[in-house]
């Protein structure tokens, strides 16, 4: 049982508007509706790879200092290693040479390098907002980029996300936050604390908005490989599947188009709806 003034009980609380906001990202949104493309999916793991560099060196840092050391799980929680192999599997051997720390990263590191260097109780803020995401959230994000940009079943590009040192993200997540719980730390270095992990979700949220934007940019990416599907918007002569644009297929029709007649239709909608609600039911339980 946990006790208002445990330090766990503080972020949870203390954090939650913060969480939500960072949830409402639209870049967020889009992900979890599965609307992500590889490019952009690429550049939020260079992201991370820049981020866990810099938190991983700070928590090696001060892994003797009592105010983070009970933190302190290299095994089960480093990330970096796994982001090297994500960064090798999309970008190839030369990754180094292909990526760069973009602006709003670039923020998020040199506050986790200050925090570090400088005052390093607040470090508990960062790696609370980082692990314990990744050890929540996170794993429904796996799921859905696997299937969203059709990862192999064997994990490559998303070993950022395989946590092989803990059997059990629940009871590990119990132990952290205990841990947490028992550090010695006094009313006004909780209250910083809890400051600093709001401070991190809003450079979390910086990132996402700059990935948004970098989206605005990307063209839409071919399915499979082959040529997009016309979505019903702008120039209908544009469509890859336009009659007269595709000679000896004259009398093709759009999927589009096809698609939402097809939707219109009562019997339609109602299996729809049905399917939504059994969806929705679904997400809640697995959720929870």
């Amino acid at each position: 049982a946990c006790s208002p003034t445990d330090l766990s009980e503080l972020l949870k609380q203390g954090t939650k508007e913060s969480h939500d906001r960072a949830e409402n990202t639209q870049f967020v949104k889009d992900f979890l509706k599965g609307q992500i493309k590889k490019e952009l999916f690429k550049l939020a793991t260079v992201a991370l790879y820049f981020t866990y560099s810099a938190l991983e060196e700070e928590m090696d840092r001060n892994k003797d200092n009592p105010v983070f050391a009970p933190l302190y799980f290299p095994l089960e929680l480093h990330r970096r290693e796994a982001l090297v192999k994500d960064m090798e599997y999309f970008y190839g051997e030369d990754w180094k040479e292909k990526i760069q720390c973009s602006e709003a990263t670039k923020h998020y590191v040199d506050r986790i390098h200050h925090v570090g260097q400088h005052e390093p109780e607040l470090l508990v803020a960062h790696a609370y907002t980082r692990y314990m995401g990744d050890l929540s959230g996170g794993q429904i994000l796996k799921k859905i980029a696997q299937r969203a940009l059709k990862l192999p079943s064997t994990e490559e590009g998303i070993q950022f996300y395989m946590f092989e040192n803990i059997s059990n993200a629940q009871q590990f997540k119990q132990l952290y936050r205990a841990r947490m719980n028992a550090l010695d730390l006094g009313k006004n270095t909780k209250e910083r604390i809890v400051e600093e992990a709001n401070r991190a979700f809003e450079l979390n949220m910086q990132v996402f908005n700059e990935l948004e934007k970098v989206g605005l940019s990307l063209t839409e990416e071919a399915q499979d490989g082959g040529v997009p599907v016309h979505d019903g918007k702008g120039d209908i002569r544009k469509c890859p599947y336009y009659a007269d644009k595709l000679g000896g297929m004259a009398g093709a029709g759009c999927p589009y188009h096809a698609a939402v007649s097809l939707a219109k239709q009562p019997i339609v909608q109602l299996i729809l709806a049905a399917w939504v609600a059994v969806a929705a039911g679904a997400a809640a339980w697995y959720i929870m």
